[in-house]
């Protein structure tokens, strides 16, 4: 079975965030290397794609049988991308957090 992905308002702006984070971090850094940014945003979108073909194959989250995580590594750190797979063709990004922040449930 195949899912189309698709992100909430929420995720799509959480994206944004991540990616505007880590400019200004490298910005801010003596040894920056700018194109940080873009490479996160590429690993988060890549481990998001692992969804299309695989949407049960990540760990649940709460209760519901649908809602779950998904963890994509990145250097020495990681994102969490939030879903629900909402019917037999559908994943909805509800959110994105970098795995070291909290109270994203």
């Amino acid at each position: 079975m195949t899912y189309q992905v698709l992100f909430s308002k929420a995720a799509a702006e959480n994206l944004e965030q991540l990616f505007d984070f880590a400019l200004h971090r490298e910005l801010d850094s003596t040894t920056g290397e700018l194109k940080i940014a873009e490479k996160a945003v590429r690993a988060i979108k890549n481990g998001i794609a692992f969804l299309t073909p695989s949407a049960f194959a990540c760990r649940k989250v709460g209760a519901s049988a649908c809602v779950d995580e998904l963890i994509t590594p990145f250097v020495h750190i990681g994102y969490v991308a939030l879903f629900e797979v909402v019917d037999n063709s559908t994943v909805i990004i509800g959110g994105i957090r970098h795995q070291r922040e909290a109270d994203y449930h």
